[in-house]
């Protein structure tokens, strides 16, 4: 009969195990799911804030040293993200310019009248309309700049607050998504410690010391979170794996060294959290008088 106890409260604390593994898991999942949704986000953000893109067309008598000034004298305002030279040839070759045009404009008039121009994108930073507006002032000072076609500054003013409320939703829902985690966590690690508190009190009544009791639970509890961030980091990788596939083309995904970083984030924190409550669950059982635990 003692047999049979023994064994039935082995595979209850065995199942016990493999449950709060399993939910310790599945938390996890989500966590790293959400985290990768919102760096996906945040790094979308950072490229609209980056898709300002000025053009600053040339005097058609500039020439290569000229140009090369107004490049330099541009690049040195530390507003500017990258640079192009469009000729103005490649502009009218362009079947999305010639598509605004029922006629050919460079046979109508019998030459090409754009210009060759610089289009400039400038940094996120510097996507405001006081940065906008500075910049626009300082290059047409240039010699050699005829004009600057620059986006609607309402455009860009609706487009950063547009953006500024996303990111700051992510953040907020990543938060909520990040306490409540912790929450199941805690909850689900001392219902596990909850299940050994008789086994805790045997040995407090054989005269075990605190550190005596808790290492093994704590090792036991280390490799229980470490099992727990590699269920949940291969679950995360086959369901990012899975989104690339259907992901339609033109759509930029979070760069892989982004996605080593959330499932190095969830493997630490799944040891770390897992040790740390089973700490404080397993220390309350320590200190808890025998008559209590009976009780509780």
């Amino acid at each position: 009969m003692s047999s049979a106890k023994e064994k039935r409260l082995k595979r209850k604390v065995r199942r016990s195990y493999i449950i709060s593994t399993i939910s310790i898991a599945l938390v996890l999942y989500m966590l790293g799911v959400v985290s990768y949704v919102t760096l996906s986000a945040l790094s979308v953000a950072t490229s609209l804030r980056e898709n300002v893109t000025l053009s600053v067309e040339l005097a058609d008598e500039l020439d290569e040293t000229g140009r090369k000034a107004v490049l330099d004298a541009m690049m040195a305002t530390d507003c500017v993200a990258s640079v192009e030279l469009l000729s103005k040839d490649a502009k009218l070759n362009d079947e999305a310019f010639r598509r605004q045009f029922e006629l050919d404009i460079d046979e109508l008039l019998g030459e090409n009248p754009l210009r060759d121009s610089y289009e400039v994108m400038l940094r996120g930073e510097c996507s405001t309309r006081e940065a906008i507006e500075g910049f626009v002032a300082g290059v047409n000072t240039l010699e050699g700049v005829e004009y600057i076609a620059i986006p609607p500054i309402e455009v860009v003013e609706g487009m950063q607050r547009m953006i500024t409320h996303v990111c700051l939703g992510m953040l907020i829902f990543f938060a909520v998504l990040f306490v409540i985690s912790v929450l199941l966590l805690n909850n689900t690690i001392r219902l596990a410690i909850y299940t050994k508190r008789y086994l805790i009190n045997t040995f407090k009544l054989v005269g075990a010391t605190k550190w005596y009791i808790m290492r093994p639970l704590l090792g036991s509890a280390m490799k229980q979170g470490l099992v727990s961030g590699i269920v949940a980091a291969l679950l995360v990788c086959l369901t990012i794996y899975g989104v690339e596939n259907f992901t339609p083309a033109g759509i930029e995904l979070l760069p892989y060294r982004e996605v080593a970083i959330v499932v190095g984030a969830m493997l630490a924190l799944g040891v770390v959290i897992t040790v740390l409550f089973s700490a404080f669950a397993v220390n309350k059982f320590v200190n808890m008088k025998s008559n209590k635990i009976y009780l509780y």
